[in-house]
């Protein structure tokens, strides 16, 4: 049976060397930029995806992107055998005509994925084995690309971790005010500027040479993280902001949702607190497997991306309320305003409890 009746959908399936008959199409995940959809077969399940042009208009350097990636992460693996290598990376499923993408009548780009069954992934970790496979995960990922060459991968976002531009943006929205909005959220402007030039750290510090470009994940959110059964790392998804970057900003981000109480969306600000044995756990995890490449002062970046990428979302996310909401899917007229201020609540948490962060992050350097 069909729950999805979307003609559209089922009409760019066809286009896709899939195994089996189709027996169900569905809805399926909770990201906030592509459309994706759950495929089912006689044989097994793929995840079908409408990638979001608005976002990432170059779709041939995005795709090529995910399949220069995806082989490097596969020849790192051939060890495992063919069974292993798939459970461990994603699969690209072609087009008939052996294409990564198929492009219909209305200019909508497709692609397809094989589904690892048997998965789960988190939005709010809950054990500090989660945490530790999580840090595991992205510690290896990094690793095994840190032999591949920035120079090959399209910088398919530009400057999508660059503070400063980050900052521009903020400015041009409060300058601009489409949305009327600026007046109630002063207060929220004002906390952001007042740390500004703290979170400049990482990017000076790339800028002067102090920190090698490397290939990074650049959207490590924990929910990225396929786990097994037992809560063991399986696979790292959504490769589609995949390209050169600073280790910092992957461990911040990581941080940013490992360490939250609660939601990223947390409408209540008094539930967002730290939650320090987590944030161990994911730092000991990762620094199991990322101590072997990383260079002294990639490791002292890390404290300066704790800070820098839970701010630098909130004032993703203000910027984007100030336009009119334009960027992220909201579900109600004040959601990416409650997203800043859960951000921004995350901030003060942790400038409160700066030195047990950084002595964490010390201690895990030398386990």
């Amino acid at each position: 049976m069909f729950e999805l009746k979307n003609s559209n959908v089922l009409s760019a399936v066809s286009h896709f060397d899939i195994e089996g008959n189709i027996i169900h199409v569905e809805r399926f995940g909770s990201g906030h930029i592509n459309d994706t959809y759950r495929v089912k077969t006689d044989s097994k399940s793929y995840l079908f995806q409408r990638i979001n042009t608005q976002i990432f208009a170059d779709v041939l350097g995005l795709m090529e992107n995910t399949r220069i990636v995806l082989a490097h992460l596969k020849q790192k693996l051939s060890h495992l055998g063919k069974e292993e290598v798939e459970k461990s990376t994603l699969t690209l499923i072609p087009t008939y005509e052996g294409k990564l993408h198929y492009q219909d009548e209305n200019d909508s780009f497709w692609r397809m994925f094989i589904l690892l069954e048997g998965t789960k992934s988190y939005d709010i970790v809950e054990t500090e084995v989660q945490a530790y496979s999580g840090g595991q995960a992205f510690g290896e990922f990094q690793k095994q690309l840190s032999d591949l060459e920035p120079g090959k991968l399209v910088e398919i976002l530009p400057n999508f971790h660059n503070i400063d531009f980050r900052m521009s943006n903020l400015r041009t929205a409060i300058k601009d005010n489409a949305a009327g909005r600026v007046n109630e959220v002063q207060d929220i402007i004002d906390y952001i500027m007042e740390r500004e030039e703290r979170m400049r750290i990482v990017l000076l510090m790339g800028q002067k040479g102090d920190l090698p470009l490397r290939i990074t994940h650049n959207d490590t959110k924990f929910n990225n993280v396929l786990l097994d059964e037992h809560d063991r790392v399986q696979c790292v998804i959504d490769l589609d902001t995949v390209m050169p970057g600073y280790v910092a900003y992957d461990f911040g981000d990581a941080i940013r949702t490992i360490i939250n109480s609660a939601a990223e969306d947390e409408p209540d600000t008094e539930k967002i607190v730290l939650n320090i044995s987590l944030f161990r756990a994911y730092t000991q995890g990762y620094m199991s497997k990322a101590c072997d490449f990383l260079t002294e002062k990639e490791m002292t970046s890390l404290l300066h991306g704790v800070f820098l990428l839970p701010f630098m979302q909130a004032v993703r996310f203000l910027t984007d309320y100030l336009n009119g909401d334009t960027y992220y899917k909201v579900h109600y007229c004040a959601h990416n305003l409650v997203r800043t201020k859960a951000q921004l609540k995350l901030v003060r948490e942790m400038e409160l409890h700066q030195k047990k962060i950084a002595s964490i992050l010390k201690e895990s350097v030398n386990v």
